[in-house]
Order: structure tokens, then sequence, then C-alpha cells
């Protein structure tokens, strides 16, 4: 039962990465929704700052992701892989079949990752 314990909390940490700052960040704006719809409500003119706070991070429908983005990424990518990779040499000294598998998982962030740095330098401006 341990070892299923032991799964559940490294796939559960890294699901929370993704999952927590998406979460937070959609509390954030039902708040500042909130609190802007009692503002009308009551009359009062709202200041462009909040309005330009609650458009500065939304992304136009159809617009290509940025090459530097694209770089980062896949960097991120990269070393998720590559920390895949080493969890299964550090687990190889004790269960040396722990290797394989964990190289094969490693394998799709790895070249996901590649996949983004490649599009990030191809994408790069021409000047």
């Amino acid at each position: 039962m341990e070892p299923v314990f032991i799964v559940l909390i490294i796939f559960g940490s890294i699901a929370s990465l993704f999952l927590v700052p998406r979460y937070l960040k959609s509390v954030e704006r039902q708040r500042m929704a909130e609190t802007l719809r009692l503002a009308i409500e009551k009359g009062q003119p709202l200041p462009t700052e909040i309005i330009d706070a609650m458009s500065s991070n939304v992304r136009a429908p159809g617009l290509p992701p940025s090459p530097q983005r694209d770089l980062r990424i896949g960097i991120i990518w990269l070393g998720v892989g590559v920390g895949f990779a080493a969890l299964g040499l550090t687990l190889s000294f004790e269960e040396p079949d722990a290797l394989f598998p964990f190289l094969g998982v490693a394998s799709f962030p790895i070249f996901i990752g590649l996949a983004f740095i490649a599009l990030g330098l191809l994408n790069r401006p021409k000047s």
C-alpha cells in the first residue's frame, strides 16, 4: 500500500504545480469582477488602471506565442524530463528495474521541450 501512496504523492504534487496557480488566479479574477460589478451598480467611475490590469494578461485568440515564451516553456519541459530521468537513475540504485520505465516517462517531456525550443529558435524575428 505504501508504493501506491508514494506514486499518488508524486503525481499529485506535479498536478498541483499546474492546478493551484490557475485556481488562485480564477478566484482573484472572480473577486475583481465582483468588485467591479458593485462599483458599476453604485455608479462609481472605473479607474483606467483597473481596466488595464483586468485585460493585461489576456491573449487575443489566434495570435502565435512569442519565440521567447516558446524557449521558456521548452526549457521548463526539458527540466521536467531531466528530473524524471534523474529520479529513475536515483531509484535504480535500490531497484535496478526502475531505470528504464522512468527513462521512458522522461522521454515525453524531453521531446516536448525540444520541440518548443526548436519553435522558439525557428520563429525568432530576423533582424
